[in-house]
């Protein structure tokens, strides 16, 4: 079964491809230089995570800090934006603001992992200032996060399961009881955990059943990316977007 669609930001023709930071797999994640190059392959969805700078302004950037892939040292949530504004990813390219990335692709829906309490906030500020209720879906491992998020937004707002959501929906697969929140309108998950299977048809059938998409991350391999899709899943995450790219053309699904 094929779930309707309960939200703008899923209206999308066949399996959604995600590029997952951008495209990590080319060194440069979550950059403009790296969004531009998904976006420039035809990717209209990619995934991003925020943090918030001392002084509050919202990044784009996975890490609590610097160190792993910039040129510059530090917890992000401890250093003004003025800091963070001078490091570079691989030496090369700018830490951005999440601001800039919603003036600059403007037809690109955004995938948003909040990766802390204090990015919250303003990410909600800016979705509302900006008018982007239909381009961002908020995600984060916290599944309290992603209710407040909601809680605080309403129904505008796109979200997807938290942890605790997901393990709910996989209990609610095998038949036993678990309370699961009704505002998320997808699961975004790996196909499996800790050595445990979670995207199998027993999921992907308790999630469409309740009118869920399942995105699964991080798929890198195209004999992976085959199997999820026959299987039936909604979208896929990949840090190698030309190999996605290629098995969705195969497939007469690239769009």
């Amino acid at each position: 079964m094929i779930p309707r669609i309960r939200h703008p930001y899923l209206d999308h023709p066949g399996p959604i491809a995600f590029a997952h930071r951008g495209g990590a797999a080319d060194g440069l994640e979550n950059t403009v230089a790296q969004f531009r190059r998904a976006v420039e392959a035809g990717y209209r969805y990619i995934e991003t995570d925020v943090h918030a700078t001392k002084d509050g302004k919202l990044v784009a950037f996975h890490d609590a800090t610097l160190d792993r892939v910039t040129d510059g040292a530090g917890r992000i949530a401890d250093l003004p934006w003025d800091d963070v504004r001078h490091a570079r990813v691989a030496g090369a390219e700018p830490v951005p603001l999440f601001e800039e990335l919603l003036e600059t692709f403007p037809d690109v829906h955004w995938n948003v992992d909040v990766k802390a309490e204090p990015a919250l906030r303003p990410l909600l500020g800016l979705i509302r200032r900006t008018g982007s209720w239909d381009r961002v879906c908020v995600g984060s491992f916290s599944e309290a996060r992603v209710t407040r998020a909601r809680r605080a937004a309403g129904p505008r707002l796109a979200t997807s399961y938290g942890i605790r959501g997901v393990l709910g929906l996989r209990l609610r697969s095998w038949g036993l009881p678990a309370a699961l929140r009704d505002s998320a309108v997808c699961a975004q998950v790996p196909e499996a955990r800790s050595g445990i299977t979670v995207v199998d048809r027993r999921f992907l059938n308790a999630a469409h059943a309740r009118g869920l998409q399942v995105h699964v991350w991080t798929v890198n391999e195209p004999e992976r990316m085959h199997r999820l899709l026959d299987l039936g899943v909604d979208g896929i995450m990949t840090d190698h977007i030309e190999t996605l790219r290629g098995v969705l053309r195969d497939r007469g699904t690239w769009a």
